[in-house]
């Protein structure tokens, strides 16, 4: 009876030695990931305006310009010789490549890809322009050298390959325009009405 309660306190010390262990081991990753949450790399030559937000796992790269009152968010990667202008919202897991040009009040969705090499891979690049109070829904892609024009809005999923003209909405693959900002802020604040 002694051999067998022997074996088994044996067993059970085994046991929580390894449960200490791995106790142990998840905390060491915890700790790892909290020190990586604030991890972000934005370039010592970047330009970072006043009231800026980087979230988590985000990069800014050299000669970057960034305007006052900012959002970006997690995951995003906005490279180098990129101008970003005032009260601009880019969301997380936003690719913005160098030569791109952002102006003011401009909203950018989830997933959203800019582009700017017609030709990859060419030594020769050209940047997208997104004028001021722009709206590029989730997942739009936008080719190199395309303008976004004053106003206009970027329907999720669209595909860019022409210029988007001020104060228009493009949906589809690829973009077409479909109405007019003025009716997309009228089916907005229908949308938004709690009366509706």
């Amino acid at each position: 009876m002694k051999i067998i309660q022997r074996k088994v306190n044996q067993k059970q010390t085994k046991t929580k030695n390894k449960n200490k262990k791995d106790i142990k081991s998840n905390n060491n990753i915890l700790n790892k990931i909290k020190i990586a949450k604030v991890n972000n790399y934005v370039s010592k030559t970047a330009k970072i305006g006043k009231n800026v937000k980087i979230w988590h796992f985000a990069y800014v790269g050299d000669n970057t310009i960034i305007g006052d009152n900012v959002m970006v968010g997690s995951l995003s990667h906005i490279d180098y010789n990129v101008k970003i202008g005032d009260n601009t919202r880019i969301e997380g897991s936003v690719y913005i490549p160098p030569l791109t040009v952002i102006g003011n009040n401009v909203f950018i969705a989830p997933g959203a890809t800019f582009t700017n090499d017609p030709y990859p891979m060419s030594p020769k690049m050209i940047g997208v322009t997104v004028q001021d109070g722009a709206i590029i829904a989730a997942r739009a892609v936008i080719k190199p050298g395309v303008t976004i024009g004053k106003n206009a809005v970027v329907g999720m999923g669209a595909v860019v390959t022409k210029d988007v003209p001020s104060e228009t909405v493009v949906i589809g693959n690829p973009a077409r325009i479909k109405y007019s900002r003025k009716e997309y802020d009228e089916k907005k604040s229908l949308w938004e009405d709690p009366n509706s």
